[in-house]
């Protein structure tokens, strides 16, 4: 198969409307995307409804097709990463791994079938569940993991014998679109569609009535706005909803052995990960030591352009989200807190924020109780194991959390304790494509990933017949 022109394949029709596309390193456009109208949406979602009941009914060829477009996504990997890290900012190394990753996943749901269930309840009635796909699913996509996260929705959605449109942010469309190319080569057309606009496109898709399932990715108010739009058509509704994930050192925890692993786990891409460490909970007695060997991190780290290969943290994506590090961390410092390191943008062009670590923050702060979502962490000390725990637990959000510390055992009690969807020991925001990703509270609504997400874009079909006689 022949290399993929990541320009030629975002290029825009004239007479299509578009929007710019920033390169969140210079600050300055690049390119461009398609701006779709309300009624191509309604047309592209016509499509993938006629396209459902031929892709549906062969789930030989599913597989035999979702492996062929495994291949196509390898094959395409330098352009697809490269046009990653020029919209999204991250270092070329993590655009790399996250086109491995879209593979990857698509790899693993192409192999995975529901099961035929037989029910015996005494009765003289052979009962079967079987599954049936829903129709065609929107997958709405953020700008921090466009592929990685675009494949967690479709994937599962295409495996279970659904049609996908799918819709990447408007700050990082262009590899979504060039992904969108690379697969038609390997599926049946309208099988998968990826639309780009600015809003109200989003909510356009989420609430048109030919929608059988929603998959959401982004802020908690956002998520709130598709599921209300979701619920005039009755759609099913998958919702993550990003997270304020909290990890609690015991007193018995090596800080220099853990410390490069925990500093990573709060500020890979930049910060911008639902599931990061967004906040340190440390004794007392360890607190500045903690606090000072996370701040040699983020002094040392090498900050720049993802397409310098030395660069080991990129830019924030966009300017609002910059804004917002911005307004955290500043209103924290005006409250009493200490910067440790970083702590303000950084001189030049381009999205660039210092790598910070506070100290002396009130536990009230914005930057502790809310979602930064940039490469900024807070550092605080707590007297007792139950204030740890319940400061951990006490914010809205509840996707992941860690413990750590020597004693296994006695850290995984403590983590048994952390209200949230997946906690960590030891290490942090590490998934395997087999396992469920779900969160509690305001972090989200149904469940991804492993057979679970599979099922999440089925539905249980009953057939009851007499035994034989």
């Amino acid at each position: 198969m022949p290399a993929f022109d990541a320009v030629s394949a975002n290029r825009v029709p004239g007479r299509a409307a578009r929007f710019a596309v920033v390169d969140p390193a210079t600050g300055e456009p690049f390119d461009e995307a398609p701006d779709m109208r309300p009624e191509e949406l309604h047309a592209v979602v016509g499509r993938a409804r006629r396209a459902w009941p031929g892709w549906r009914s062969d789930p030989a060829a599913r597989t035999h097709a979702l492996l062929r477009a495994a291949e196509a996504v390898e094959t395409a990997g330098d352009d697809l990463a490269r046009l990653l890290t020029r919209e999204q900012g991250k270092p070329l190394a993590e655009s790399y791994a996250e086109t491995a990753r879209t593979a990857a996943r698509l790899r693993y749901f192409a192999e995975l079938a529901p099961r035929t269930r037989r029910i015996s309840d005494g009765r003289p009635v052979r009962s079967e569940v079987r599954w049936r796909s829903l129709g065609p699913v929107a997958a709405i996509v953020p700008w921090n993991f466009p592929l990685q996260l675009a494949a967690a929705k479709f994937a599962p959605a295409l495996a279970a014998g659904n049609t996908v449109v799918l819709k990447p942010s408007p700050f990082t469309p262009l590899a979504t679109r060039l992904l969108g190319s690379v697969l038609a080569a390997a599926l049946p057309e309208d099988v998968l569609t990826v639309v780009t606009g600015r809003e109200p496109l989003g909510a356009r898709l989420a609430s048109h009535p030919g929608i059988r399932h929603v998959t959401f990715t982004g802020s908690v108010p956002t998520g709130r706005a598709v599921a209300a739009g979701a619920a005039a058509s009755l759609a099913r509704v998958t919702l993550e909803l990003g997270g304020n994930d909290a990890a609690v050192l015991l007193d018995d925890v090596d800080v220099e052995r853990i410390a490069d692993r925990l500093f990573w786990a709060a500020f890979r891409n930049c910060g911008q990960v639902c599931m990061a460490v967004k906040r340190v909970y440390a004794p007392a007695r360890l607190h500045a030591e903690v606090v000072d060997a996370l701040a040699q991190r983020a002094k040392s780290v090498a900050v720049g352009s993802g397409l310098d290969p030395d660069t080991r943290l990129g830019p924030v994506n966009n300017a609002p989200q910059l804004a917002r590090v911005e307004e955290v961390t500043e209103r924290a410092l005006a409250d009493g807190a200490r910067a440790a390191a970083g702590g303000h943008r950084l001189d030049g062009p381009g999205y660039f924020f210092a790598p910070t670590i506070l100290t002396d923050v009130p536990p009230g702060s914005a930057v502790v109780t809310e979602e930064q979502f940039g490469p900024v962490l807070p550092v605080l000390p707590y007297g007792s194991v139950d204030e740890a725990v319940d400061a951990a637990n006490g914010t809205g959000f509840g996707l992941g959390g860690s413990v750590w510390g020597t004693d296994l055992d006695r850290a995984e009690a403590v983590a048994d304790r952390l209200e949230c969807g997946t906690a960590w020991i030891n290490h942090h925001a590490e998934l395997s494509l087999a396992q469920p990703f779900a969160g509690i509270k305001d972090s989200g609504v149904g469940v991804a990933g492993g057979p679970w997400g599979l099922y999440g874009n089925l539905r249980p079909f009953v057939v009851h017949r007499p035994e034989d006689t």
